[in-house]
């Protein structure tokens, strides 16, 4: 993978594409962002380190609902400056030790750093990654990012809202989402004269 990225990163541009070993069912694999592409929304997120502490508590969680991720057409990809052998041995640990036990999506190895650099959450003195995630639409382009810094751990129910909510207005270009919108919430037509209905309502 080559890093040739000259603009800030922000929403609204196609993620950076990357090639990178992962580990799937306690296998290692190749898996490329862009095979994703036309077929799922991706929710790609990065950590620090295995081994760590914030860290399991995230990937588990993440883990814990993946089907809520995999009924809205969307694969979850977990990314660390660590190899797929780290991965794989903090896999075959207990989460009741601190490891992080059998996932329901892939832990992609970037031991080279280069997709951290790319997604801009690379902390070069530390040679880790900051706690970026990234919601990535079916055309490939970014549209939801989040960074925390390292003691602070996501929220999945937060990047669950986000997805439906961009997912929501996708299928319904017309409206926008207020503050905290929830499905089956009232949304918004973004002119002058309709969106008075909605602070009407208010």
């Amino acid at each position: 993978m080559t890093n040739d990225f000259t603009q800030a990163l922000r929403v609204g541009l196609t993620a950076p594409d990357f090639t990178a070993t992962a580990v799937i069912d306690q296998e290692f694999q190749t898996i490329k962002l862009s095979s994703y592409r036309e077929k799922k929304y991706v929710v790609l997120f990065f950590y620090p380190l295995d081994f760590t502490f914030v860290c399991p508590t995230e990937i588990t969680a993440f883990s814990d609902r993946y089907y809520e991720f995999k009924a809205l057409d969307t694969e979850i990809l977990g990314v660390s400056v660590d190899s797929e052998f780290a991965h794989l041995a903090w896999i075959q640990s207990d989460r009741k030790s601190g490891g992080i036990g059998d996932l329901n999506y892939p832990l992609v190895a970037d031991i080279t750093k280069s997709i951290s650099a790319a997604y801009n959450v690379l902390i070069p003195e530390a040679g880790v990654a900051l706690r970026g995630l990234f919601i990535i639409d079916k055309a490939g382009i970014l549209q939801h990012t989040t960074i925390n810094n390292l003691d602070v751990g996501r929220s999945v129910d937060e990047t669950l809202r986000n997805l439906k909510a961009i997912q929501y207005t996708q299928a319904n270009p017309n409206e926008v989402c207020p503050v905290g919108w929830q499905p089956g919430q009232a949304t918004m037509t973004p002119t002058p004269k309709e969106s008075k209905d909605f602070f009407a309502s208010l």
